[in-house]
């Protein structure tokens, strides 16, 4: 009898046990409408979208993404889903981006937005909750932004995460939990982790310097002094140089055409530099003054830091110089582990055959630009070969010609005779 009970508690907690997916997409569909929304904010200067697996892949229907494909635009597009608050739950974003194109400046990264967006207004002042993913721009900027608003504040982390910056596809997640910690990865391999409160600036510090407090007029802080007894030797001040003594004037110097002769210095031997008395302990040095703390009143604790209200939008918001970024994959959660199986499901499945493409075309290229080199190089060689026949006929005839001048006026003298 006491069974049944069993097997029904086995099959709620199984139930339980199982991932929510808020918003997942592959982009395989063959098309964005109506699921995205792109915007017209930024009218003619607004980039388009398309559906593309880019110049190299895996497999030409897995890796179909959504692709950037004019250069120096802005691009916007966005997608919405059911409402829902990640509270007393964990929250893990993920998704892939591939800067096929070698990306010199632009963003690679995804918002997510409350109910109240605009996707036809969307651009980069609109307010999000987290902004997440690869920033390049030059070799100073190569960064993963993880940005949280928080009281109507974009936070942006205080830690130096280094994003991808090759031409292949990689994997980035963001994993928030409810007890205030982050782990963020790169290729399903953890690459940064840590605490809101200790990364973030969500909140003032919980200690401040006491304004009371003020460092006594007679503290003295020298752990070293100069050495009352210690004189300054008489015969301690030289010249840095001094005349050579072994220069001789010239033989052929003139005095009155050169003016006076004087030989040229060098460092002087006997020099001592600046003198400075010897340092001593010094006898009054009380240490070093530290300025007393005391609790910041306007420090408030927040055991809720992750927790986002709404989530409803997820959307592209970028510029791009460069344009050519393909974005994959994209993936909302409440389980790490069930993301970390997507992205071996997706990205770990034909990111080998991506990379294997990849090297392929290269190889190409590279036989391609040796060949249109040697050719060049043959075509420079034949082109001088021919400068130097030339030269060499021209300096052949120049060679002729005295003689046959030469013969011609002999002639005409020996008709004259």
């Amino acid at each position: 009898m006491l069974r049944l009970p069993l097997i029904v508690a086995a099959c709620v907690a199984a139930v339980l046990a199982e991932p929510t997916v808020y918003f997942q997409e592959s982009f395989e569909s063959g098309s964005l409408e109506p699921k995205w929304v792109p915007s017209t904010f930024k009218g003619s200067d607004a980039g388009k979208f398309i559906l593309s697996a880019g110049k190299f892949y895996g497999d030409p229907q897995k890796d179909i993404g959504i692709q950037t494909s004019q250069d120096a635009k802005f691009y916007g597009l966005s997608s919405k889903f059911e409402p829902f608050t990640n509270e007393g739950k964990t929250l893990v974003v993920q998704f892939t981006v591939k800067h096929e194109q070698n990306i010199d400046c632009g963003g690679g990264y995804v918002k997510l937005f409350d109910s109240k967006l605009e996707p036809e207004n969307m651009h980069g002042e609109t307010p999000y909750q987290i902004m997440f993913g690869p920033d390049i721009c030059g070799p100073g900027t190569k960064k993963v932004h993880v940005i949280f608003n928080y009281k109507g504040k974009n936070l942006l982390i205080n830690k130096d995460i280094r994003c991808k910056d090759d031409e292949l596809t990689h994997l980035y997640t963001l994993i928030v939990k409810p007890d205030n910690t982050y782990v963020v990865k790169i290729d399903n391999e953890k690459v940064e982790s840590g605490d809101l409160e200790s990364d973030w600036n969500f909140l003032p510090p919980k200690k401040i310097k006491d304004p009371e407090a003020k460092k006594p007029q007679d503290w003295d802080d020298r752990e070293k002094i100069d050495d009352p007894e210690d004189k300054k030797p008489e015969d301690w001040d030289k010249p840095a140089t001094i005349p050579d003594p072994d220069a001789k004037k010239p033989e052929d110097w003139d005095d009155e055409m050169d003016g006076e002769w004087e030989p040229p210095s060098i460092d002087n031997p006997d020099y001592k530099g600046e003198w400075k008395p010897k340092q001593i302990d010094n006898p009054n040095f009380k240490g070093f003054w530290v300025h007393p703390e005391i609790d910041n009143p306007e420090y408030v604790p927040d055991d809720k830091l992750y927790k986002i209200s709404e989530i409803a939008n997820i959307g592209f918001d970028l510029w791009q110089v460069k344009s050519g970024t393909i974005f994959d994959n994209i993936l909302i959660t409440d389980d790490e582990d069930h993301a970390k199986k997507v992205g071996d499901e997706t990205w770990g499945v034909t990111k080998d055959g991506e990379k294997k493409m990849k090297e392929e075309q290269d190889e190409i290229e590279r036989k391609k630009r040796e060949e249109e080199e040697k050719n060049k190089a043959d075509a420079d060689k034949t082109d001088d070969d021919a400068d130097d026949d030339e030269d060499k006929e021209d300096n052949e005839v120049e060679e002729e010609l005295p003689k046959e001048e030469t013969g011609d006026k002999h002639d005409h003298d020996h008709e004259e005779l």
